[in-house]
């Protein structure tokens, strides 16, 4: 079945389900998973078809939410459309991304790793000391605004539609960036970057790129996180939150279309329904990636997909022999 079809089909069975979840499952900690989930696919397009392991996408995260609050807490009473607020919550994650991004990408692996954690740090620190942000604080009774000046996004269902609509519309541009030939050039500059050289690629340019794009796509979740909780803290500009996002991934599956989805999934459900338990989530979180990486080593959705690969390679293998078998002339 071609790629498309796919994705559309799998687009399409959460879609049938979109109404019955609200009266299931409370609609602010759905809201929250997208949120997340698409911050996860966000990071996954740098780690997981890039090859660069970044501890500093909660800069993006944070900072894109304290924008859109700022923006939201001061001019909503004047009807500041709440699409430019977000979209301004992505143009400074985009900056962000383009500044740290052009510091970094000069060197790799660890190295790399480290200028984007010292430059996050940086950021947190901002955050921390300029007044406006509320410090400790945080934005506290963010608005919601209303969506194209008509829809009341105060009401959870419609809050709840308009952050599915963003998480689909999200989720099919990352599809398509991963699928198109610069994504193709991300793809042979993860496997063989000396290659990707000798054939002509800009290497820096690709990963300043891609690093951008990853940037922009984690200040929309960041932005929608904070207009769905109302709430844009400070712990979304620390290093925690980095190292969570990784986490999703790696439970998902790096370089997988769902992975990540479902890996958001599962770390926000353990700390929602465990969180009266306290620091022992931390513990249970822990032991669920050692477990993973012990038994999965690629992730939930990577080893399932590898698997559907190795039963079509048997199968295949299998016909190949009946045929084979068949055509064999029969001696008397």
């Amino acid at each position: 079945m071609p790629t498309p079809i796919r994705v559309l089909l799998a687009l399409l069975i959460p879609a049938v389900l979109v109404p019955v979840f609200p009266e299931l499952v409370y609609p602010v900690f759905i809201m929250k998973v997208l949120c997340y989930a698409l911050f996860a696919l966000a990071f996954n397009l740098l780690i997981g078809f890039t090859g660069l392991v970044s501890f500093g996408h909660a800069a993006f995260f944070g900072w894109s939410g304290y924008t859109t609050g700022i923006l939201m807490i001061k001019l909503a009473d004047h009807g500041f459309p709440v699409e430019l607020a977000i979209l301004a919550g992505m143009l400074v994650a985009t900056a962000i991304g383009w500044l740290i991004g052009t510091l970094a990408i000069r060197r790799t692996g660890i190295y790399f790793s480290m200028i984007t954690l010292a430059l996050s740090q940086i950021a947190y620190f901002l955050a921390v000391q300029m007044p406006w942000t509320g410090g400790e604080d945080g934005m506290q009774g963010i608005p919601r605004g209303k969506l194209l000046g008509l829809v009341d996004l105060s009401v959870d269902n419609h809050m709840y539609y308009f952050t599915l609509a963003v998480f689909v519309a999200g989720f099919l541009a990352i599809h398509r960036i991963v699928h198109s030939p610069f994504g193709q050039s991300l793809k042979a500059l993860r496997d063989n970057a000396p290659r990707a050289v000798s054939l002509g690629y800009d290497t820096d340019r690709c990963k300043l790129y891609a690093f951008m794009l990853s940037a922009a796509f984690t200040g929309l979740a960041g932005s929608m996180k904070a207009l769905v909780l109302q709430l844009s803290a400070l712990n979304d500009v620390m290093l925690s939150t980095s190292t969570e996002t990784l986490l999703m991934t790696l439970l998902g599956g790096l370089g997988t279309s769902w992975g990540p989805v479902l890996g958001a999934a599962l770390v926000v459900s353990l700390q929602n329904y465990l969180a009266e338990l306290g620091g022992v989530v931390t513990i249970i979180t822990g032991l669920t990636f050692v477990v993973c990486v012990s038994f999965f080593r690629r992730g939930m959705v990577g080893e399932w997909e590898a698997w559907l690969q190795r039963r079509r390679g048997q199968r295949a293998q299998a016909a190949k022999t009946h045929n084979a078998t068949l055509k064999k002339p029969v001696t008397p």
